[in-house]
């Protein structure tokens, strides 16, 4: 079992990190056996079977009673998208009403605006060059504004739980998450598909590198590589 010290580095400063979780492959097939009154005791070649039959015909229940706690840090705008996911997950996120310390602040690889008139997502990354630096100075220019202007508020009392107001969308928060492994396989099955934000698909890709240690066989069953 990993330890909790376990982390995926994702993005320039964020990571997935494991916690805990309950349950393995054996618990789904002996999940999906209680309705026929009999359980195993030791994981075998039918037991794989079990699990790759109900991946195949989405009875999903039974890969609802694993649950697995990570903690995940990443940007406020991708931290929305992943917590659009509600069933089978709750969520406990830090909160900038009780902490004041320097925000960490993403620092994006730009990327061209989608064609075709697409109203969201993005084409490939800019090429270095002028452009590229003109849009890193902007960006760099209007993220410290944010944190000066954040810093000043907290100096001049005001409450945190309004400051935070100025932070923009590529601040840094960190929540600890508990799903079940169905839930988990969700998101890594939309998340990962390559019409998804580039950010969250590196967030499902390090879910998934954790959660595949912990249920290799079911996870194989549920995202298929």
């Amino acid at each position: 079992m990993p330890m909790t010290t376990e982390l995926v580095p994702v993005l320039d400063r964020g990571f997935v990190q494991y916690v805990s979780h309950m349950g393995d492959d054996l618990t789904v097939a002996n999940a999906a056996r209680v309705s026929f009154n009999k359980v195993s005791e030791k994981f075998v070649d039918k037991d794989a079977k079990l699990i790759q039959y109900l991946a195949k015909h989405n009875h999903w229940t039974p890969f609802a009673h694993p649950q697995i706690t990570l903690r995940v840090k990443a940007p406020i705008s991708i931290r929305t998208q992943l917590f659009k996911h509600k069933q089978g997950f709750v969520e406990n996120e830090i909160s900038r009403r009780y902490v004041s310390d320097e925000p960490a602040i993403y620092n994006p690889r730009w990327r061209s605006s989608p064609t075709n008139g697409a109203k969201q997502g993005s084409e490939d990354f800019l090429e270095c060059g002028d452009n590229y630096n003109t849009c890193n100075t902007v960006y760099d220019m209007a993220i410290r504004e944010a944190i000066i202007a954040y810093n000043t508020l907290l100096a001049r009392g005001v409450a945190p739980e309004q400051a935070r107001f100025v932070l923009p969308q590529g601040t840094y928060t960190e929540w600890w998450w508990t799903g079940s492994l169905a839930a988990y396989a969700r998101v890594c099955k939309l998340r990962s598909d390559s019409h998804a934000q580039w950010e969250v698909q590196q967030y499902a890709d390090a879910i998934g590198k954790v959660v595949s240690n912990l249920f290799p066989v079911s996870w194989q069953a549920l995202v298929p590589k």
